[in-house]
């Protein structure tokens, strides 16, 4: 199953099992950049370094046993599925004591790595799906349109329209009275088709709820159109294809994943210049992973602002769930905290909890002298 959905990804961080943990697995798999036979060793590695491991930690038996199980139905996977499989990278999150089970094709790779953890560890999902928007692209033309949807790394037709517009030419008359009335008509049946392709445009917004709108048009035409957009429509235009509306589709999506970039680098500039600047007015935000912890567990933070691939180890309540940096006993229930792997990662689950929205920026940025996270505040 390909990622495609933010519905994937919370079924994953909604998933628990008090009395178990599970196992999330995830290989770069970009055939690419690396050989099949390279891919092969860095699977095997992998898994026999989670199996090491796991020999060292001090679970229950029952906690044990049900880990043993996931690495064991991994290797099945990689000895039956891994040589055709063709994703750019590979996520796998298992529970076999509970009969959980989940494999997904990644549309970036991302970096090897085997969590074993009481929540599966979905923070490399959510920063593969930051990077990516929802995005129509609308190819218009005289006499047609073609709306495209544009998301993770791929394109696909959603609707066409095609409109009766006479071509432009020139008719003779007295005092060029015919011409005229000739142009004059053509250019109410080239506004009729803008009008319809204004109205189409809103509609796939009600039904896909796309987040940018890149239009492709001849430059005459554009000042036409735009005018007719809902307001709705407008402030999701973010970008403009220099091409015609007969061009194939590879070079519509080419196109439109360097407008994403370039609008992606901007956005994250923007959110941490914004996250730094309320910072040093003394605003509502806050820096750096001690800080951070501590307004999440008063439900406190409205957006979470974390470097990608940063991760800290940390301390977490057993029975409020809190989270701490170093702290060994919960303040609040006076109960022995439980050491994590990755603090970060359990502060990712827990603004999901929360519905704080989560927001990654590629390092190196400015956020890096803040400690590399930080967060806005509800008040």
């Amino acid at each position: 199953m390909k990622l495609s959905s933010q519905s994937q990804i919370q079924a994953l961080a909604g998933f628990k099992s008090d009395s178990l943990w599970t196992t999330s697995f995830y290989l770069d798999t970009d055939k690419s950049r690396r050989t099949k036979k390279e891919i092969a060793v860095s699977f095997k590695n992998l898994l026999n370094e989670g199996r090491m491991r796991l020999e060292t930690m001090d679970l229950s038996r029952a906690r044990k046993d049900s880990l043993h199980q996931d690495l064991e139905k991994i290797g099945r996977f990689g000895t039956q599925r891994l040589a055709s499989f063709n994703g750019a990278g590979l996520g796998i999150f298992s529970c076999q004591g509970a009969k959980f089970w989940q494999d997904l094709s990644l549309p970036r790779a991302p970096r090897n790595h085997l969590f074993f953890d009481r929540n599966l560890h979905i923070r490399p999902l959510l920063a593969i799906q930051d990077e990516y928007h929802r995005i129509c692209v609308l190819l218009l033309g005289r006499q047609d349109a073609r709306w495209y949807e544009v998301f993770m790394g791929e394109i696909a037709l959603i609707d066409s329209l095609k409109s009766d517009v006479p071509s432009r030419v020139r008719e003779g008359g007295w005092k060029g009275y015919e011409s005229k009335r000739i142009e004059r008509h053509i250019d109410a049946h080239l506004h009729d088709h803008f009008k319809k392709a204004a109205r189409r445009t809103f509609e796939l917004f009600k039904k896909n709820r796309f987040e940018w709108l890149f239009l492709g048009c001849k430059e005459e035409g554009r000042s036409d159109f735009e005018p007719l957009l809902h307001p709705y429509i407008k402030e999701r235009l973010k970008g403009w294809l220099k091409t015609s509306s007969s061009v194939a589709e590879d070079k519509v999506l080419n196109q439109a994943l360097g407008i994403e970039r370039r609008l992606e680098v901007k956005e994250e500039d923007d959110l941490t210049q914004s996250l730094i600047s309320e910072l040093e007015k003394g605003g509502r935000a806050v820096s750096g992973i001690k800080e951070v912890l501590r307004k999440l567990n008063a439900a406190e933070v409205q957006t979470l602002v974390l470097t990608r691939n940063f991760a800290s180890e940390g301390k977490v309540c057993p029975k409020c769930h809190f989270l701490y940096l170093d702290v060994l006993r919960c303040p609040v229930c006076q109960v022995k905290t439980e050491k994590v792997q990755d603090i970060v990662h359990e502060s990712v689950h827990a603004a999901m909890d929360k519905k704080v929205r989560v927001r990654y920026v590629t390092p190196p940025s400015k956020l890096d002298r803040y400690g590399k996270i930080g967060a806005f505040l509800r008040y």
